[in-house]
């Protein structure tokens, strides 16, 4: 790597140096202050006032993001292990609804900006809470753990949706209660079984109302059977490793192993 690359690897990846440091934190006030511009932006009484003013703030914002996300790219041995990981799809997804909405002015995608938001994770890493990153990769692998058993589930929760929404169809057909169609009565027996309940799908006949009380009574097991698989995988995650924030030099990714000394992600060499 060369002493270029190696510098800007240091000021962009590395929050353990004063200058890295100091680059993450002010990269986080000015992702604080986009999201507040846009925020304000959407505003109609402030928009039509300081029209111009948050336009030259947003490219502005965009500008800087865009050449911090390049540097990112030239700083790293393999930046597509980067560009393809969640902190480098954010960092892209952070630029792209300004230049979306200079393509397609028909569409609001400047209010998409407020995804820069997540970028404010590197905090952790920044105030060296590397606890706070150990919980984190904890709660992931219990997400990617759970993941096959809440397909299967929610497969199953699918169909029974399907089912009861057409059996209220049948039942509700003839009465002034809202069920006009079979996809109109699934989408409300699903709102039924989350316990979402907005109410303005009601059934009226005797049966309908006997079925609806069974789908009510449902819903509390279709909250608690997803909970209790991911309690199940957090309490069967390790919580004994200790992880570092030291960065790749090759992908950039972080959050390895304390005693590490390759990267877990892509096998290049921790220093």
């Amino acid at each position: 790597m060369s002493p270029l690359k190696e510098k800007i690897h240091e000021v962009l990846f590395e929050a353990d140096t004063k200058a890295g440091k100091i680059v993450d934190i002010g990269l986080m006030v000015l992702i604080i202050l986009s999201v507040i511009a846009v925020m304000l932006e959407s505003i109609n009484t402030i928009a039509i006032d300081y029209e111009e003013f948050f336009f030259v703030l947003e490219v502005v914002f965009t500008v800087i993001f865009t050449i911090e996300y390049l540097l990112r790219i030239f700083a790293l041995q393999k930046p597509w292990r980067y560009m393809t990981s969640f902190y480098g799809i954010i960092d892209l997804m952070a630029i792209l609804p300004t230049y979306l909405m200079w393509l397609l002015p028909v569409y609001q995608t400047k209010y998409l900006i407020v995804i820069r938001a997540l970028r404010l994770l590197r905090i952790f890493r920044v105030l060296k809470l590397a606890k706070f990153l150990s919980e984190g990769n904890i709660i992931i692998a219990a997400m990617r753990a759970s993941l096959a058993k809440i397909t299967v589930f929610l497969v199953f929760v699918i169909l029974l949706a399907l089912i009861f929404g057409s059996l209220l169809y049948v039942v509700e057909s003839n009465e002034d209660s809202g069920f006009t169609s079979i996809p109109r009565s699934v989408y409300w027996a699903i709102v039924t079984i989350t316990t979402v309940g907005y109410g303005y799908i009601a059934p009226q006949s005797p049966f309908g109302q006997l079925l609806a009380a069974l789908i009510m009574l449902l819903g509390y097991a279709v909250l608690a059977v997803p909970t209790g698989i991911v309690t199940m995988e957090l309490t069967n995650a390790n919580k004994n490793k200790d992880i570092n924030t030291q960065a790749c030099k090759d992908c950039g990714r972080d959050g390895h192993d304390d005693d590490a000394d390759f990267c877990k992600f892509c096998g290049g060499e921790i220093t």
